[in-house]
């Protein structure tokens, strides 16, 4: 894949793929919300009537996807033979335990990403539930029902919650960190930086696990 060869050009990568992902993820949640108003079928049916349009958008998100990958992979290598040496008790001075282990979440995200989209876009995953969800009254699949009847399995909740707990992580570090690689941070504005990326990714995980808690104690049916 052709990156830039210095550190810099690959941190400026990773932020602007890094910030387009977020952007993803808001739009997301804000399109996964309407099942509070049971306007989630609709929402879908309107999303998916052009189909070009929408895997366009996802062959965009994809290679933004692969790119922030690739580019934080190849930092942490550039790191790594920058230090050969390891110690057998590392003091790490201002490191976070969010950002000592990016790859780590990243990882716990990619697996994430995959399971979800065998679960819910090619429905491989527990084929009978989409078999269930068929159509609502008006014709459209009924994706509300897919995922109602999905979130009623604890081992799915399980899942999600733990993979949205690995995304808190990965965000409430790359947040701050790719406004950083902008030059933005100063010793005056580093922890408004720090503060606002935590809070973005709290409100950004409370958001996503409210789906599945509301349907699991059964306020949505």
């Amino acid at each position: 894949m052709l990156l830039p060869a210095s550190t810099v050009g690959k941190k400026i990568f990773m932020a602007i793929t890094g910030q387009l992902l977020v952007l993803f993820l808001i739009a997301h949640v804000a399109g996964n919300s309407t099942i509070y108003f049971s306007a989630l079928n609709s929402y879908a049916a309107h999303l998916h009537a052009l189909p070009p349009l929408v895997w366009a958008f996802r062959l965009f998100m994809i290679i933004a996807f692969v790119i922030h990958v690739y580019a934080g992979i190849a930092l942490k290598l550039e790191n790594r033979a920058a230090k050969p040496q390891t110690y057998a008790a590392p003091h790490y001075l201002k490191a976070t335990f969010a950002g000592r282990n990016m790859v780590w979440t990243g990882v716990f995200i990619f697996a994430f990403l995959v399971y979800h989209l065998l679960q819910f876009t090619f429905q491989v995953i527990n084929p009978e539930i989409a078999a269930q969800s068929n159509s609502d009254a008006l014709g459209r699949p009924d994706v509300f029902m897919m995922v109602v009847r999905s979130f009623q399995d604890a081992g799915v909740i399980l899942a999600y919650t733990a993979s949205l707990a690995a995304l808190l992580l990965h965000l409430s570090h790359g947040i701050q960190s790719s406004f950083q690689t902008w030059g933005l941070s100063s010793d005056a504005t580093l922890p408004v930086i720090e503060k606002t990326g935590a809070l973005a990714s709290l409100v950004l995980f409370f958001l996503y696990i409210s789906i599945p808690a509301v349907i699991m104690l059964g306020i949505l049916r």
